[in-house]
This record gives C-alpha cells, structure tokens and sequence, in this order.
C-alpha cells in the first residue's frame, strides 16, 4: 500500500505536466483523486484543493494531535475520516 506522501507526490507531479489534470483537480478534487489513484474515498470526507501563487501561499495544518496513530494512518491512506 502507498502512503500518503506517495499519493500525494503523484498528484503533485502530475498536476505540473497535465493543465487538464490540474483544472480537474482544483473543479472536482474528489473524484478526480478517487480515479487517478484507484482509492474510494468516504462520502463524509471533504477534499480542497488550492492553488499557490507569488502572492498567495496556502499552508495545511496536520489534523489535531489527539488523534491515535492508527487513525491517522487511515485518514492519510484515504481510509478513514472518523475521529
């Protein structure tokens, strides 16, 4: 199984080669995600996409701490979204 950086460094290198792939990607990130990757991803998770320029810059804080390392394990796996 891949790990969550792994997915995401896919998507990343993807979404720099393929302009399609990239809209897809910020108009429907989940389902985009779901086809490239092969993954179902839970009706109840939601999934943003942003987009940086050389004014904006986005930073994702990491989910909050209290959560078990088995739950973050299927949250980054695209598994889980419940804790």
């Amino acid at each position: 199984m891949r790990s969550g950086d792994e997915m995401l460094q896919q998507l990343v290198e993807r979404s720099a080669t393929d302009d399609g792939f990239r809209q897809a990607l910020l108009d429907d990130p989940k389902s985009t995600i779901s086809q490239e990757l092969g993954i179902t991803i839970p009706e109840s998770m939601t999934i943003k996409v942003h987009q940086s320029d050389m004014q904006t810059v986005h930073l994702a804080l990491p989910p909050d701490p209290n959560i078990t390392e088995e739950q973050l394990e299927a949250i980054s796996a695209g598994l889980c979204c419940c804790w």
